[in-house]
């Protein structure tokens, strides 16, 4: 395509994705000066559509940035009042006792919330303090200066024709320059990874570990519903098969979060994950919960497990990387938004000051040193061992030696040390030859649905005339190293059924990519074994469009 003549505009800061991290470093930036120039720019259509978490939060992130969030009205109302945790077997479960666990596993003070509605009601407040927010828009490029440095980004395009021309209604979108850029896109974001690639930010550091969260939303009888309550569970359905556990949290209005994580570390490529989350409802304990209820949303995203050992160097010449474009979620815990709007008040604070001396388009390595030495970081510290010791030694080895390590750091050491992940996701998959294949029942339509069914709850729109934004480094790897090496593993990893090998009688197998039913899980792009996947940013304003997530 020719080059193309944008507009600019100019801003203090520039930030890519209106999660927690992001609206977060929006406010800091205005609380600190109501004069300072902030756009945030999100690919929803609307701020909270992409936003998908469990999630019980932890309030200390808001306490920081909003500590009169009470008397603002925030969506958080929901107190946990019950905390539970069961080993499931097929049939039974055992429960294990709260007191032998850490202090920092204890839910006491926290809050389940829709992380959807928390991020709507955080950019409100963002916009009353000036902030100016724009949904719809997707940014597909990153902008360089004079030196290298990241001075903005492209945000807007639209009209281009699924062949890359462009269409009759083409937009080339603008150009939005900042003094310095934030990206808080989120897991495994597309502009966050060309910079990491481009100023190698994960040189020496573990790599990235995963996991997908599937999630949906019921309504029950009202006479099982116990709002504040908070189970979680472990073992069947995934047993050796695979890393995960679930998670039951019961909100307002006779309403419940049901869902499932599976680790994407797993060896076995014929493991589907989408329906271990289907058979794990049909246990005893979950199935007479949701019986007589219905479902009324589904979603589903990646997690970023690798923590502490494997954030990237946060920080490059005029840009940041904020929240899970780091990885700042507490594996055992199973929380990350506190993390994530700390990083942002961070960033916020190197920003402001580095502007107020006068500095811009260099590294606010002050950010990076108050998330690896302050909150966030002693955070991912204390539990930096368990997810190794899960992913090499299985669950039964990381509760006993995991839960022994979190004890001890709780008093300020390990005799551990730092622990090493060793392979990436993608590198873990072995070969379908070496693994049994798994018969997954199906779906009975009452308590377990088929994928594409459960996509259109997710309320995911794509405009099919544009072109496909997952693409391949190499179309025929599909076909010719996935399939016949890894029995096809794209068909089963995607909890959206984008991917699919047809086969016609006569004819060489076919892999089509359904683009139109994709979540923006990034899933593909982690756990693809040959790494062919990218998965890059539709036009803006397309993909699911969550409720109360």
């Amino acid at each position: 395509m020719a080059e193309v003549e944008r507009e600019a505009m100019e801003y203090d800061v520039v930030i890519v994705g209106a999660g927690p991290a992001g609206l977060s470093a929006a406010i800091r930036l205005k609380q600190l000066d109501a004069d300072c120039n902030v756009v945030v720019l999100e690919k929803g259509s609307e701020v909270g559509a992409h936003i998908l978490s469990g999630a019980v939060l932890d309030p200390i992130g808001l306490d920081a940035l909003m500590p009169d969030w009470k008397e603002k009205g925030a969506p958080i109302k929901t107190k946990v009042i019950e905390d539970n945790f069961y080993m499931l077997g097929e049939a039974g479960k055992i429960r294990v006792p709260n007191f032998p666990m850490p202090p920092l596993m204890n839910n006491h003070g926290n809050y389940i919330v829709s992380m959807a509605n928390v991020c709507r009601w955080m950019a409100e407040q963002a916009e009353e303090l000036g902030v100016e927010i724009f949904p719809g828009m997707s940014c597909s490029e990153l902008v360089c200066g004079e030196n290298g440095e990241i001075k903005g980004v492209v945000a807007g395009e639209f009209g281009i024709n699924p062949d890359g021309t462009k269409g009759d209604n083409y937009e080339p979108g603008m150009e939005l320059h900042g003094k310095y850029v934030f990206l808080s896109e989120g897991v495994r974001g597309s502009l966050s990874k060309q910079v990491i690639a481009k100023y190698d930010l994960d040189a020496g550091k573990e790599p990235q570990k995963y996991g997908l969260g599937m999630k949906e939303i019921w309504e029950i009888d009202p006479a099982k519903h116990k709002e504040g309550t908070v189970t979680h569970t472990m073992g069947w359905p995934l047993n050796k098969n695979a890393g995960g556990g679930s998670f039951i949290y019961h909100i307002e209005n006779n309403q419940v979060y049901v869902g499932f994580v599976v680790h994407l570390g797993y060896k076995n490529p014929h493991v589907f994950p989408y329906m271990e989350f289907q058979r794990f409802k049909h246990h005893p304990m979950v199935a007479e919960l949701l019986k007589g209820g219905k479902r009324v949303a589904y979603g589903a995203r990646a997690i970023t497990e690798g923590g502490y050992q494997s954030m990237p160097k946060m920080v490059a010449p005029g840009v940041a990387l904020l929240g899970c474009s780091v990885g700042m979620v507490n594996v055992p815990r199973i929380k990350g938004n506190h993390n994530a709007m700390l990083s942002g008040k961070a960033a916020a604070e190197a920003a402001f000051a580095a502007i107020q001396a006068g500095r811009s388009g260099d590294e606010l390595s002050e950010y990076e040193t108050d998330v690896r030495s302050g909150e966030i970081g002693k955070d991912l510290k204390k539990v930096r061992n368990v997810k190794p010791l899960w992913s090499k030694y299985g669950l039964m080895t990381s509760l006993a030696v995991g839960g022994f390590d979190m004890w001890t750091n709780t008093l300020g050491f390990s005799l551990l040390g730092t622990l090493g992940h060793g392979k990436s996701d993608a590198e873990a998959t072995e070969k379908a030859a070496d693994h049994k294949k798994i018969d997954y029942p199906k779906p009975d339509g009452k308590l377990s649905f088929d994928r594409l069914t459960n996509v259109a709850f997710s309320f995911t729109n794509h405009d099919e005339n544009q072109p496909a934004h997952l693409t391949l480094k190499d179309p025929s790897v599909p076909v010719n190293v996935n399939l016949p090496v890894y029995a096809g593993p794209s068909a089963r990893y995607c909890p959206a059924g984008v991917y699919e090998f047809v086969e016609e009688e006569g004819k060489d197998p076919r892999f089509v990519i359904n683009f139109q039913n994709c979540v923006h899980c990034k899933t593909c792009d982690i756990k693809d074994p040959s790494q062919n996947i990218v998965w890059t940013t539709p036009q803006g304003g397309d993909g699911p469009n969550y409720p109360n997530m």
